[in-house]
């Protein structure tokens, strides 16, 4: 058997163990939310602690505790020492709450009761096309966030960071130099407008969301020192949003809803905007096949969460189009969020 030979058996032995990975994420995901909801980075970022010394901490079974933590280990979440001490690893790092890029928010909201249902339901979904959150629940992902405002805040902040593990790329990928006034649209509690507005000291800008979202605004945008150069407006973007901006900005909005919805809101902001306006859309835009990406997972999720997608450039080159835009650019950040330009036409 020559030396190809060998290896080419070898990887395919493999096959079975890297499939079981993939079967088993769910666990892992799981797991590390649990890990996130305990705090359990935070308690580690001033040194080593032990499993039983944890437990005591977030008040929880220690050999439980151990057994999650030990299997968080094995996967580069924590590292295990002598005596059952734990500490940190990088990836762990990110899952304290005050760090830059901290996932701490998000990995509590993947792990969530009410998502489990919805991703067990995948097989219907893929049949019918239809939201598998709706056929669980019996309503819209809107109106069951607003019936159940503890998961609102928890999906609010975990889009928050989301968006701030991802801000400092977008920022540094495009120029705002130009721009006087910027609209964010959807723009939640105003974390993505307040840091473009910091790094950009003579721009002014209109944050715009839902009324029972842009009430937490204030809080952030006066912390970011920024308040007085951002207005607070609510709405609903179906209906209109705020005029005369010359960059209309949308973060994770047009993902969240079908092609007549995304068209009826882009048409919206091209009717707002002043004539040299321009559009911007930070979404995950889908690569070619076969490429691996975030965008391609993500897209799953918004088939069943609301029955929005992820799409690939050319379809938003169409979604543009119809809405009275063209698509200028496509520019890639060192994030998963790519930043799509579109002009009125």
């Amino acid at each position: 058997m020559s030396q190809t030979e060998t290896i080419n058996q070898n990887n395919q032995m493999h096959l079975p163990t890297k499939l079981l990975q993939m079967l088993t994420g769910t666990w892992v995901t799981q797991s590390i939310h649990v890990a996130a909801k305990l705090g359990i980075s935070d308690l580690l970022k001033d040194g080593a602690k032990s499993s039983d010394e944890l437990a005591k901490l977030t008040d929880v079974d220690a050999k439980s505790l151990y057994r999650l933590l030990r299997a968080l280990s094995s996967v580069g979440i924590f590292a295990e020492s002598e005596n059952r001490q734990f500490q940190l690893t990088p990836l762990a790092e990110y899952l304290q709450t005050d760090v830059p890029g901290s996932m701490r928010a998000f990995a509590i909201y993947l792990g969530e009761s009410w998502r489990l249902p919805v991703w067990g339901d995948i097989l219907n979904s893929v049949k019918t096309g239809k939201s598998a959150f709706e056929n669980v629940y019996g309503m819209g992902i809107v109106p069951y966030l607003e019936q159940h405002p503890e998961t609102a805040q928890i999906l609010n902040e975990a889009m928050t960071s989301f968006t701030l593990s991802s801000i400092s790329a977008v920022v540094a990928s495009y120029d705002f130099s130009s721009t006087s006034q910027i609209v964010d649209v959807g723009g939640g509690h105003g974390i993505l407008i307040a840091e473009i507005l910091k790094a950009n000291p003579t721009m002014k800008g209109i944050l715009f969301d839902r009324p029972s979202v842009v009430e937490g605004a204030e809080h952030l945008l006066k912390g970011k020192d920024v308040a007085q150069r951002c207005e607070i407006v609510g709405g609903n973007f179906f209906e209109l949003v705020p005029s005369d901006g010359d960059v209309y900005i949308l973060k994770g909005v047009i993902h969240d809803w079908n092609s007549e919805h995304a068209i009826t809101i882009l048409k919206n902001c091209h009717q707002a905007m002043a004539e040299n306006g321009k559009l911007l859309l930070l979404e995950t835009v889908i690569p070619p096949a076969n490429h691996p990406s975030f965008s391609k997972l993500l897209d799953l999720e918004m088939l069943l969460i609301g029955g929005g997608s992820e799409r690939t450039e050319t379809e938003y080159r169409e979604l543009l189009a119809a809405a009275g835009f063209m698509l200028t650019k496509v520019v890639n950040t060192q994030s998963p969020i790519d930043i799509i330009e579109a002009v009125k036409v």
